[in-house]
């Protein structure tokens, strides 16, 4: 039997799953999206229902497409398959990099992890 839609239950899951996968809290998430962090645990438990500039801005946050939340099978990812560990350390340095707006910050924070990778 097909469904007609998906539950904010269900978008609430997959938003948690792939938070947790990348590794980032709910602060974190709500200041990327520009929600407080209690509005994401709402999103999350399915408690509020997400209109659609948050839905993109999440997708986006959590490097998703935004059809992925309405697959009734397995999303789709954007991003990389995760290794299989990442210490705490990788992923705030993961995390910070992504934070990097312009090409040339990027560029420069490449140059400095590898230079001091040579030592």
């Amino acid at each position: 039997m097909q469904r007609d839609i998906i539950t904010s239950s269900e978008i609430g899951t997959l938003i948690k799953k792939r938070r947790k996968e990348l590794g980032l809290s709910q602060e974190q998430l709500s200041e990327k999206i520009g929600v407080s962090y209690q509005q994401i645990q709402r999103y999350e438990n399915g408690g509020s229902m997400l209109n659609v500039e948050n839905i993109q801005r999440i997708a986006k946050a959590l490097t998703l497409s935004v059809t992925s939340f309405f697959e009734s099978e397995h999303p789709r990812f954007v991003a990389e398959p995760k290794p299989p560990f990442t210490s705490s350390d990788e992923k705030l340095l993961l995390r910070n990099f992504r934070d990097l707006i312009t090409r040339s910050d990027r560029q420069l924070a490449i140059t400095i992890v590898r230079r001091l990778s040579r030592k």
